[in-house]
């Protein structure tokens, strides 16, 4: 399982531990990552996604996880998000062809 958010895209950053003498040596900068449940409104049900902390908040701050898909490029997703955002588009596109 690779370590990159689901929504953002968020993966590993390598950087350096620098000692008190200035040697340097390789290291990675890891994202927070949670699995979390994210419900959807427009199917109704609960999505499990691997998603970091700063994505979350990030989700939240957009007014939920339909908002932020449909908002969101598709190369940022993973291809699961992908797909869910393309059922949720699914499932918007005859309410607002009524409208």
């Amino acid at each position: 399982m690779s370590r990159i958010c689901e929504l953002t895209g968020k993966g590993r950053q390598v950087g350096n531990n620098v000692s008190h003498a200035n040697n340097k040596t390789k290291r990675t900068f890891l994202p927070n990552l949670q699995n979390v449940t994210l419900l959807s409104d427009a199917l109704g049900t609960g999505v499990k996604l691997r998603v970091s902390t700063n994505g979350l908040r990030s989700v939240e701050h957009v007014g939920g996880l339909d908002n932020w898909l449909v908002k969101t490029a598709d190369d940022q997703l993973s291809l699961k998000a992908r797909r869910l955002k393309r059922d949720i588009k699914k499932k918007l596109a005859p309410t607002t062809a009524a409208a």
